[in-house]
C-alpha cells in the first residue's frame, strides 16, 4: 500500500496557546507536518516564502496586519500553498473578503477538531472549503430574512491594501514614526495615509480608528 504523502504546514497565529492546540491537534495525523509557525503575519509571509509548505492555516484578527490582508502576499511568495483562514469570526463579511483575497478555505475555531483534517485534505485536493458551522449559520439568518450588520460590507473596502496596514497599526496605537519603521515608510509616507485614512474612514483619532477595527473584527477587545 503506497504510504500517504507528506502534508506541509506553516501555522500564523498571534496567539501562542492556539498555536500549540493546533499543532498538537495536527501532529496526531500521520500525513501532516507542521514545519514552522509564526507569532504574526509579516513573520508568517516570510516564512511562507522560505519554506514554501502544502498550507498555511492563518487567523484573522492579528496585531499589526490582518489575516486577511496576508492572503496575497503569501499567495505571491509561494503560489503553490494553498491558504485555510481559521477565525472565531462567522459572520459572512469576513468570508467573503477572505475569499475574494484569494484563500482556499475558512474554518471556524468553533468547529470539531474532527474538522480541521477534513478541511486541510480538501484544499490541498483542489476544493475550496467552508466550514458547515459558518454557511449554515449564514443560510439559516439569510432564509429568515436576518442579515446581521456584521455581514454587511467592510467600511475598509475603500483603503488600499497599504492604507489597511497603516490603519491596523495605527489603530493599535504605533506612532507616526513606529508605523515608518516597521513598513520601512518614510514618516512623510505614513502621516499622508494618516490623513487617507482619516479622510476615507471619517476617523479623527487613535482612540476612533481602535474603535473601527474593533467593529471590523481586526482588534480583540
Amino acid at each position: 500500500m503506497e504510504e500517504a504523502k507528506q502534508i506541509t504546514i506553516v501555522l500564523i497565529d498571534d496567539q501562542a496557546i492556539v498555536r500549540a492546540a493546533f499543532k498538537s491537534l495536527l501532529q496526531s495525523v500521520e500525513r501532516f507536518q507542521v514545519v514552522g509557525d509564526a507569532g504574526d503575519a509579516r513573520k508568517g509571509i516570510e516564512l511562507v516564502g522560505e519554506l514554501k509548505p502544502d498550507v498555511a492555516i492563518l487567523d484573522i484578527t492579528m496585531a499589526g496586519m490582518s489575516g486577511l490582508d496576508a492572503v496575497v502576499p503569501i499567495k505571491r511568495v509561494s503560489p503553490r500553498t494553498q491558504v485555510l483562514m481559521a477565525s472565531q469570526h462567522e459572520g459572512m463579511k469576513f468570508v467573503q473578503q477572505a475569499l475574494q483575497a484569494g484563500a482556499d478555505g475558512y474554518l471556524s475555531k468553533d468547529s470539531e477538531p474532527s474538522e480541521l483534517a477534513l478541511a486541510i485534505d480538501s484544499i490541498v485536493s483542489g476544493e475550496s472549503y467552508l466550514s458547515p458551522k459558518v454557511s449554515n449559520g449564514f443560510m439559516a439568518r439569510a432564509v429568515r430574512g436576518e442579515v446581521a450588520a456584521s455581514d454587511e460590507a467592510s467600511a475598509l473596502s475603500v483603503l488600499t491594501p497599504r492604507e489597511r496596514e497603516v490603519f491596523q497599526l495605527l489603530a493599535i496605537g504605533k506612532a507616526n514614526k513606529e508605523v515608518a519603521a516597521m513598513l520601512e515608510l518614510s514618516v512623510g509616507t505614513v502621516k499622508k495615509h494618516r490623513e487617507n485614512l482619516q479622510r476615507k474612514l471619517h476617523c479623527h483619532s487613535a482612540a476612533e480608528l481602535a474603535r473601527l477595527a474593533i467593529r471590523e473584527g481586526l482588534l480583540d477587545v
